[in-house]
Order: C-alpha cells, then sequence, then structure tokens
C-alpha cells in the first residue's frame, strides 16, 4: 500500500478541488492510502471515501503570500509542513500540496532532505507538444541560477523521470539554448554542453530552442531555473491567450462564423486538450528523498487526482529509490 499525504488547504479551490481528487483516486486505485491534513469539518464536507484515508486536523496552513522559509520555520502545524513531517517520519511515502510554491520547496530541502550527490533539486513537469506525447522539463523555477554541473545532474534526474514514469526508452536529452549550434549560449551552457555530450549514459541531442518544444524536439529538455520558469509561464499565458482569443473570434463572427465552430467542436476540444495541464499531473521537486509534489494553484479536481495518479506511478517504479542509487554510485566513483 503506498501513503500519499495530501496538504488539503492549499490552492485556490481547497479544500473542495483537493478532497473531491481524492476521492476520484480512491475509488480508482485501490494500492493507494491518502492522508488528507487540514481543518476536518471542511475536509469532511466533501470527502465521500471512507476507506484508506485518515484526516489530520490542523488550524494551521501556509499562506500565499507568506514568505516561504520563516513559513516553513514558524508554522511547524502548518498543513504543508505536517505532510513533508510525514514524509521525513516514513508515515508517508510522498506529499503533495497546491499551495505556495516557494514554501512547498523549503519543505521539501528542509524536510524531507535531498539526496546525497544531488546539489539542487530542480522542478520538473510534463509540458505539452503537438502529437500529445509531451516532454519533461526542469528546472522551472526552484534554482534562480544553476551551474553547468547542476544542469547535467537535471539531464540525469530528467532521464531518470522520463524512462520510469513516462516509460520512454532511450530518451532524447535537449540544451535550451538560443541557438543550436554547439558554440551556442554563455560560459554555463557551453560548459554543460560538453559535460552532457561526454556523459556516455545520456541520450544527449546538442542545443535546443525554445520555438521548437513544442514540435517534441526532445523528451527531456534541461535549463536553469529562471528562464525554465519564464518559458513555462509563457506557454501558459500563450495557450490561454490563443483559446481565449478564438472563443472571441467565434462570438463575434455572428452565424457563419458560430456554426463552423459547430462543425469544429471536435478539434477545438482536441486544441484545448493540447493545451490543458490538468491530466499531465503536477510539477516534481525532484532530487528529494521521496516524491514531493507540486500542483497547479488553480488546480481542479481533475488535475489533483492526476497528480496522484502521478505520484502513484513514481512510487510504484521506484524512480526516487533508483535515483539515489545512481548518485550514491556517481559520489563513490568521485
Amino acid at each position: 500500500m503506498k501513503t500519499i499525504a495530501v496538504d488539503a488547504m492549499g490552492g485556490d479551490n481547497a479544500p473542495k478541488a483537493i478532497v473531491e481528487g481524492v476521492d476520484q483516486a480512491l475509488a480508482d486505485f485501490s494500492d493507494i492510502a491518502i492522508q488528507l491534513y487540514g481543518d476536518e469539518a471542511k475536509i469532511k464536507s466533501y470527502l465521500t471515501a471512507t476507506e484508506r484515508v485518515m484526516i489530520i486536523h490542523t488550524d494551521e496552513k501556509i499562506n500565499s503570500d507568506d514568505e516561504p522559509a520563516k513559513a516553513v520555520r514558524r508554522k511547524k502545524k502548518a498543513s504543508m509542513v505536517l505532510g513533508a513531517q510525514a514524509v521525513r517520519e516514513k508515515k508517508a511515502d510522498a506529499v503533495i500540496s497546491a499551495g505556495n510554491t516557494g514554501a512547498l520547496l523549503a519543505a521539501g530541502l528542509f524536510v524531507v532532505g535531498r539526496i546525497k550527490g544531488v546539489d539542487r533539486p530542480g522542478l520538473l513537469s510534463t509540458m505539452p507538444t503537438v502529437d500529445g506525447r509531451g516532454y519533461d522539463m526542469l528546472d522551472l523555477g526552484a534554482n534562480a541560477e544553476n551551474s553547468a554541473h547542476h544542469l547535467h545532474q537535471f539531464a540525469i534526474l530528467g532521464s531518470f523521470y522520463a524512462q520510469n514514469v513516462r516509460k520512454i526508452n532511450n530518451p532524447r536529452v535537449g540544451l535550451l539554448n538560443n541557438g543550436t549550434e554547439a558554440t551556442k549560449g554563455d560560459p554555463v551552457h557551453k560548459e554543460a554542453y560538453e559535460l552532457l555530450a561526454a556523459d556516455t549514459s545520456l541520450n544527449f541531442i546538442g542545443n535546443v530552442e525554445a520555438r521548437d518544444l513544442m514540435e517534441g524536439v526532445a523528451d527531456v529538455v534541461v535549463t536553469d531555473g529562471f528562464t525554465g520558469n519564464a518559458v513555462l509561464k509563457t506557454m501558459e499565458g500563450t495557450g490561454l491567450s490563443i483559446l481565449s482569443a478564438l472563443k472571441s473570434s467565434i462570438q463575434s463572427g455572428g452565424a457563419r462564423a458560430k456554426m463552423g465552430a459547430l462543425l469544429l467542436k471536435p478539434t477545438l476540444y482536441n486544441l484545448k486538450g493540447i493545451m490543458d495541464y490538468s491530466d499531465a499531473g503536477g510539477a516534481v521537486l525532484f532530487g528529494l528523498k521521496a516524491p514531493v509534489v507540486k500542483c497547479h494553484g488553480s488546480s481542479d479536481a481533475t488535475a489533483v487526482y492526476s497528480t496522484i495518479k502521478q505520484v502513484r506511478t513514481m512510487l510504484e517504479t521506484k524512480v526516487v529509490d533508483q535515483s539515489v542509487a545512481a548518485f550514491t554510485k556517481v559520489e563513490k566513483e568521485d
């Protein structure tokens, strides 16, 4: 039985969306148990599952405007912190939250702890492509700055995730840069290119450009946290803007436009599905001793369900255990 700690109070739609996602997951997966951390009365008003679920009551939570590190240190009984502590104490196998991203990163680092040999964990998420396969990208904002050595470690972590969780054999690893030539980029990216090219355990395909990401140019894309976060938000904003502009054009285009939209309805729904993040799961703070996963702040029940499904797969494939073994081996060799 896999036990997953869930922060029921984090996110814009908590606890309703969180608990409804948990209800769906418990109904579909008989091999998981859920620990819900938060206000018991509010949680019970949405909880329909009666088996394999436990509520750990707390009135304290970390707010979206709290300073992350201070909040984790001072709010010891916050729902997010209690979930991370359960993982550290082996009472749970993973923790999920849709709350304050910075606080979850801090809880992951300070409470759960990083894998020995990993300098800086990276925030990894599966991003959309036009063919629906997607690609794994990190770092998406856990670190503002990264060295070439960090980027090399991200490539190793990303490959582990793509192989074990997404079942991609020999995943293609690309380094996000401002050109595809090996000589492109600043000194950090040039050094990272050399490290990645020299690592025979990786299927490194070279530099990739941002404009090619949605075409599926690589299975794993490595970048620094500042750039990755900017790319993530640009893609989210662009996707929402395209759908909004399309809807507005149809509504203002008269009867002909509306009739055309009716005929194209299945295709438009397919486009929405490609741009929608809710089925992909959450962003994994990869490089820690256990899965720590961040749901989008505006997650609905479907997104929460998908994140639980994602964590279940991570635990089933023991991707974190394999990462620990790999980095321990590298450290011994060094």
